[in-house]
């Protein structure tokens, strides 16, 4: 049995430049669990831009980070998300495209995302028995009072304001930057992204674990 203090489903990349790619840029690779050294970039402090995301390593969201339910042991996690993926298929976008979020950047789809949400929103439902219940405090960092009613309501039933209709598959490259370094960065990054697959296939679910230091590590990676 492994511990760890918060459990997640993402999607992680498979070996090769993409996946190599994103852990140089953010400085952590999740699947060797350490610290890779950043790219140099003029006129910008490449640490100080992907502080946020660095923790989790590089990934999409399936299930957020939760607390294992006391009732529920990591090797029951381990095996019910094995054998989600055993029946779940792989979906193919057409791509991913560099965007703008909020005051963040990311690499989002680029076309049809129908099955991509149907197979998030599977996760959820799914995984949601293993997940504890939110406490007032970790409710608090949500900042509910921003929330729209629907996603205060996800946020109560499923522990995360943003799935199944709200749901946005992207995954997150920068912290939330100024508009001004937002267009810095995507100048910087836009020639790097060559080394992302087009088409992109989601091809695997990546059980992810919160270690004592706050970073992320995947545990398995379990092909669709």
């Amino acid at each position: 049995m492994f511990q760890y203090r918060r459990y997640a489903v993402y999607y992680t990349p498979p070996q090769g430049q993409f996946a190599d790619f994103a852990a140089r840029w953010l400085g952590w690779d999740a699947v060797a669990g350490r610290e890779v050294a950043q790219p140099v970039l003029p006129g910008l402090d490449i640490a100080k831009i992907t502080s946020a995301p660095r923790k989790y390593g590089f990934h999409a969201t399936l299930k957020a980070p939760f607390r294992l339910a006391a009732d529920r042991g990591s090797d029951a996690l381990y095996a019910a998300v094995e054998k989600l993926a055993e029946r779940l298929s792989p979906v193919t976008l057409d791509g991913l495209t560099l965007s703008r979020i909020g005051g963040f950047l990311a690499l989002t789809p680029v076309g049809e995302t129908a099955g991509l949400n149907e197979l998030a929103a599977e996760v959820v439902k799914t995984l949601d028995p293993f997940r504890d219940a939110l406490t007032a405090a970790e409710i608090a960092r949500r900042n509910p009072d921003a929330l729209s009613p629907r996603q205060r309501a996800y946020l109560d039933r499923w522990g995360y304001p943003y799935v199944f209709d709200e749901f946005r598959y992207h995954m997150t490259l920068t912290s939330s930057l100024a508009e001004a370094e937002q267009s810095a960065v995507m100048d910087q990054l836009t020639p790097r992204l060559s080394v992302v697959p087009r088409p992109f296939t989601l091809d695997a679910l990546s059980l992810a674990g919160e270690a004592a230091d706050g970073r992320f590590h995947v545990i398995e990676r379990f092909a669709l």
